[in-house]
């Protein structure tokens, strides 16, 4: 009798994991068993380590699963709650928190940044941390760098000062005639508020978002809480790197969070929830028409007409394109080992996060987005993200 009932239970389950279903942009439908089975191949023939997803209609999560490792060499599983890099991400939850601001008219998005200062930008000097803005003590066109201009990667400002060959921060060219990714841009907005709050980044995150979306093991410095659920980034032959348990907040790339935790703010982004609905609208429609050819390298400073058909532009803090579905907006990660894309539809209430650990991870976003969601619009070669079953 006991063994029946475990024998019906099975079957039970295993019909109703069959039977669930999951709509796509184009009003197609396809089935959570088929998805498991795409993402499991793309994983090997591409040699990803780990991959973790979570998909959304009607603005709600109805899939979320993780697979592969988030340790290699140890076979350590990577889990839900298993706490990763999220490199770029955190830039879209730092727009989201910009916008709680502006919302409270704290801040305004066309206000030069200089004002909401106590003495002038280039005066702050914190050389010892590779910060500070002493280096544009000539060149004044800083005062013309608003907080739009910063979330619209617009300012002129560099990635990072680092990567460049004199290491200094620089104005390359006029703020706010185009686009040019920017993690400086972000940290300038970072810097500006936390001198008119009075908090720092972590504090003002964790007040905003983390603890009010329960985001648990989500931060912008490395917790020792985390200590018990590490992943992993790896290069392509599953090696990993070295672990960066940051201490200083970094709106452009310090936020470490889950798959499960992500999906928690994502939810509430894609919802509009925690800000107006002008402050959401605003935030995911184009500010700024992007006609670079890639994102990054020597192509990023070649213009081109790839993308015009999709009107690629930048919103507030994340990316966005039109559709025959309608408007998309985006956000992606990378750094060595870590690979990641959200995107949603907002006009079919569709969406998708794609978190991996490995730098193969990147490769497999255009199969899967196509299968997953029905995406075929994502611009993969403006990403840079070459398809596994495409490269030498």
């Amino acid at each position: 009798m006991k063994n029946s009932i475990l024998i019906l239970t099975f079957i039970l389950f295993a019909s109703l994991s069959f039977g669930q279903t999951i709509k796509r942009i184009d009003g197609t439908k396809i089935s959570v068993d088929s998805i498991q089975h795409k993402i499991d191949y793309l994983m090997k023939a591409a040699n990803v380590s780990g991959v973790a997803v979570s998909i959304f209609n009607d603005n709600k999560p109805v899939f979320s699963k993780t697979y592969g490792f988030a340790n290699v060499p140890k076979k350590e599983p990577l889990t839900q709650n298993s706490v990763m890099y999220g490199a770029s991400f955190s830039k879209a939850v730092f727009a989201y928190i910009v916008m709680q601001f502006v919302d409270e008219k704290i801040i305004d998005l066309d206000k030069p940044l200089y004002q909401y200062l106590s003495k002038p930008l280039p005066d702050y000097d914190f050389t010892s941390k590779k910060r500070g803005y002493k280096d544009l003590q000539n060149d004044e066109r800083y005062k013309k760098i608003t907080a739009r201009m910063c979330l619209t990667h617009t300012t002129g400002l560099p990635n990072w000062r680092w990567i460049e060959e004199d290491k200094k921060l620089k104005i390359k060219f006029e703020p706010g005639t185009r686009y040019s990714y920017s993690g400086e841009g972000l940290y300038l907005l970072q810097f500006v508020l936390e001198q008119i709050t009075k908090k720092n980044l972590e504090e003002i995150a964790q007040e905003r978002v983390f603890k009010p979306l329960d985001m648990q093991y989500t931060s912008y410095i490395w917790q020792k809480k985390f200590d018990s659920n590490i992943c992993l980034g790896h290069n392509g032959n599953g090696e990993p790197y070295e672990l960066n348990q940051t201490q200083n907040p970094n709106a452009a790339g310090s936020l470490s969070t889950t798959l499960s935790d992500y999906t928690k703010f994502f939810t509430a982004l894609i919802k509009g929830q925690g800000i107006s609905k002008n402050a959401f609208i605003e935030m995911t429609s184009a500010q700024v028409r992007i006609k670079s050819r890639r994102q990054f390298g020597p192509l990023a400073k070649i213009d081109s007409t790839d993308n015009d058909a999709i009107a690629l532009s930048y919103g507030l803090g994340i990316g966005v394109f039109k559709t025959p579905y309608g408007r998309a907006f985006f956000k992606e990660g990378h750094d060595d080992g870590w690979g990641h894309y959200s995107i949603c539809f907002p006009d079919k209430k569709i969406a998708i996060i794609i978190m991996t650990n490995n730098d193969n991870g990147e490769s497999i976003f255009k199969e899967l987005l196509k299968y997953s969601i029905g995406d075929s619009f994502t611009p993969w070669q403006w990403e840079n993200y070459i398809p596994y079953n495409a490269k030498n």
